[in-house]
This record gives C-alpha cells, structure tokens and sequence, in this order.
C-alpha cells in the first residue's frame, strides 16, 4: 500500500506495522464469531445477514400498555 515511502517505513520501524495488526485482530475475530455463530446457523436463525429477522416497531399511535395501578399523565 505504502511502497516506497520512508515516513511509513520508519512509523513501522517505531510503532510496528499498525495496520497489520488490526487486520490480524479482525480475522481473529472473526473466525471467533463464526464459532459462536455455528450454533444458531445450525438451527436457523441466522438469515442472509447474518441476524435474526426484526420485529416492525410499533406504530407511533398506538398505546402502549400500563400496568395496574401506574397513574395516568
């Protein structure tokens, strides 16, 4: 990416290849993920992106409910 650039040649040789590493930790992460995925792919409730689907929030106009005894405002 940074090829023949001696600014990013000497960050690298103080702070280390910091790109790299971040790339590194995301795959980590990564291959993490899909084994705590596994389980739910397995019995179907990973869809297309990778989440369950999303309840429709309720309209605006409806009430929600109270419980007994909350004051009304």
């Amino acid at each position: 990416m940074f090829q023949d650039s001696p600014i990013y040649d000497r960050l690298v040789a103080e702070r280390g290849d910091i790109p790299a590493g971040v790339r590194q930790e995301a795959e980590r992460l990564r291959r993490e993920l899909e084994v705590v995925m596994l389980p739910l792919r397995s019995q179907g409730h990973v869809s297309g992106l990778g989440l369950p689907p999303a309840a429709a929030p309720a309209p605006a106009w409806e009430r929600m409910p109270q419980l007994p005894g909350a004051g009304t405002s």
